[in-house]
């Protein structure tokens, strides 16, 4: 059903705009999937985190790792069902297990977060942005500027989940910016059948400065 609304949008797009050409399109439809899709996968991701008792925690999770997630990038699943599950069980699961890990000892505390910050660190400089082949970062400039973003949005994450007392925020922090590194990494890649814009399009032809 999604697919159908989609291409028929698309294909309404290049009727009124006759200079969109086929990989244009192809853009526009991707997109419009992405949009279109959001909405039964966050309604599936807050009723679950509803009935799960972490509703708050969920949404809270959802707007703390927008920003990282945004310009560090990771793979997509390649079907609608796919994704809500995958996506669901990720928030979900990271807002319930910040509600039971307690770090007793602080010092335990700073090195992982100190670990989780240098893991994301290296996995940025290697990976990030994360772009796919539906959806390939074309512009250099972009690309630099991504990664800059992706460096500064991991270390004050991570310096908030060590000063912060709020138990539940650090766990989100600690963990889910953990996750979302591993979401950039070669293997994740590989584990889901992606493939990094690179990948696919010619970087000495394509790629913008």
């Amino acid at each position: 059903m999604i697919d159908k609304i989609c291409l028929f949008l698309t294909n309404k797009i290049r009727k009124e705009m006759p200079d969109v050409d086929d990989e244009r399109a192809e853009i526009i439809d991707y997109g419009l999937h992405l949009v279109i899709g959001e909405l039964p996968k966050n309604i599936v991701i807050l009723g679950l985190a509803y009935l799960l008792g972490v509703f708050k925690l969920t949404l809270l999770a959802v707007i703390l790792l927008l920003p990282y997630r945004a310009v560090s990038g990771g793979f997509h699943l390649k079907t609608h069902i796919g994704c809500i599950v995958g996506t669901t069980l990720i928030y979900c699961g990271i807002a319930k297990i910040s509600c039971y890990i307690i770090f007793y000892n602080q010092i335990l505390k700073y090195i992982i977060a100190l670990s989780v910050w240098i893991f994301g660190m290296i996995m940025v400089h290697l990976y990030a942005p994360a772009d796919t082949e539906n959806v390939p970062i074309l512009s250099n400039r972009e690309r630099r500027q991504k990664k800059m973003l992706s460096y500064i949005f991991l270390t004050f994450a991570i310096l908030v989940a060590c000063v912060i007392p709020n138990r539940e925020i650090t766990n989100i922090l600690i963990f889910g910016y953990l996750i979302q590194s591993i979401m950039i990494t070669r293997f994740a890649y590989k584990l889901t059948r992606n493939k990094y814009g690179y990948e696919v399009y010619d970087e000495n032809c394509t790629l913008n400065t």
